[in-house]
This record gives C-alpha cells, sequence and structure tokens, in this order.
C-alpha cells in the first residue's frame, strides 16, 4: 500500500510541473463542451441531446491519450525498471498510476459537468450528482484503458496510434452517430460489448429521466467492472522496458 500510494504521489507531482499536460487534462473537455454549446447557440434542445454523451465522452478521450502517453514514458525513461527493483510490484506500480490519473479524472469530469450543466445550461432530467458521477465514471474508464494498451506500445507515437484504433470505433458504434438498434446486426453486436456504449447509454439515461432503474444501474455496473478488468490485464501485461 505505501508503494502503490508514493507512486500515485510521485505521478502526481510529476503532472503538476507539466503545466501543458496539466492544461490539456483540465482544459481541454471544457474549452470542447463551451464550443459545442456556442456552435448550437440558437438550438439549445440539440446542444441538450448531443450535450450529455459528449460530456462523457471528452474526458474519456483526453484521459486515454494522456495516460497513455505517460505511462509508456516511465518504461522508455528505465523508471519502471529502477521501480520494479524495489520492493514494488506491477500491480503498485498500475495501481498508483490509476490512482493518480483517477484523481485527475474526478477533477477533470467535475470541472467539466460544472461549466456544462452552469454557464452552459445543459439540462438533465435526472439528478446533477448522477451526470457528474457518469462522467467521472467515463473519465476512469479511458484512464484505465490508456494503462491497458500502453502495455502494447513501444513508443509515444505507437501510444497516439492506439486512439484510431482503439478509441474512435468505440465513438463510431457507441449510439452517438446512429442509434444503436438501427445499426446493422453484427455492428451492433460489436457495440455490446465495447464500454463507451454503456457510458454513452447511462448518460442519456440520465439526460432524459429521473429514476435510477435497473437499466442505468446495469450501465454503471459495466463500466465499473471494465474499469477493474482493464487495469488488471494492465498490471499483468505491463513490462519493464519498451523495446
Amino acid at each position: 500500500m505505501s508503494a502503490l500510494l508514493a507512486t500515485a504521489h510521485r505521478v502526481l507531482l510529476q503532472v503538476r510541473r507539466d503545466h501543458r499536460t496539466l492544461a490539456m487534462l483540465l482544459l481541454v473537455p471544457c474549452l470542447l463542451l463551451a464550443l459545442l454549446a456556442w456552435l448550437y447557440e440558437g438550438s439549445p434542445q440539440v446542444f441538450d441531446r448531443i450535450g450529455a454523451p459528449l460530456l462523457g465522452l471528452f474526458p474519456f478521450v483526453v484521459m486515454f491519450l494522456v495516460t497513455s502517453v505517460a505511462t509508456l514514458r516511465e518504461r522508455r525513461s528505465g523508471t519502471l525498471e529502477r521501480l520494479l527493483t524495489m520492493p514494488m510490484s506491477k500491480a503498485a506500480f498500475v495501481g498508483g498510476y490509476a490512482i493518480a490519473f483517477g484523481l485527475l479524472a474526478i477533477v477533470q469530469a467535475g470541472l467539466a459537468a460544472a461549466l456544462a450543466l452552469g454557464p452552459l445550461g445543459l439540462d438533465v432530467a435526472g439528478p446533477l450528482w448522477l451526470a457528474v458521477t457518469v462522467a467521472v465514471l467515463d473519465g476512469l474508464l479511458g484512464t484505465a484503458l490508456g494503462l491497458l494498451v500502453s502495455a502494447f506500445a513501444t513508443t509515444e507515437f505507437q501510444a497516439v496510434q492506439f486512439m484510431p484504433a482503439v478509441v474512435l470505433p468505440q465513438v463510431l458504434l457507441c449510439g452517438l452517430l446512429v442509434p444503436r438498434e438501427q445499426m446493422p446486426d453484427i455492428l451492433r453486436w460489436i457495440s455490446d460489448v465495447l464500454p463507451l456504449s454503456y457510458a454513452v447509454d447511462a448518460m442519456r439515461r440520465v439526460t432524459v429521466s429521473t429514476a435510477v432503474n435497473g437499466d442505468l444501474v446495469t450501465d454503471l455496473g459495466v463500466i465499473v467492472g471494465c474499469i477493474a478488468l482493464a487495469v488488471a490485464l494492465g498490471a499483468a501485461t505491463l513490462r519493464r522496458r519498451s523495446a
């Protein structure tokens, strides 16, 4: 536990000193939501319809990118190899990163939700705390998947290349562009196993209904399960160095 917390503390200190990364983590989702609201200034009902899913999507994408690159940088610099010569397991290393970037995801999603639900006027039928919770879980999901894919990249450029391979198919098939029930059968089956589909479904349920029903609980449970699975697989597949 001490090694896990020490890793999380070290990562948070590194991010605090990296002003560009910190700005990307905290400001980019807010700026994108503000741009979207400005784009649909004359059609607030359109912003209400697509703004809520994007409130979860933007933190997911940013956290995936930053986490995958930052974790890979630890391997390429030899930091991971040096740390693992100490009494530290791979699980503690990945867990420390998950805690650090998870805290950043909470702050990031909280800022984006406060902006969208406040000054930007995003209207959701459900409780505001539940919309914020779904946005936070989406950011944590991006963090967990970023930790997982970083184990399969050997350069930072390859880590970035995982975005079109891992993130964009989920964006296309999550139901944001075309309702999932209107997709061809094969694409609908694929979308059923992609975690972002459940994140978008959960945010839409919060947008249109005040009830916390079984479908919403199922969506949240799938997201939490995918986060735990991705972190566990990330620890199991982590290599000391990049070839």
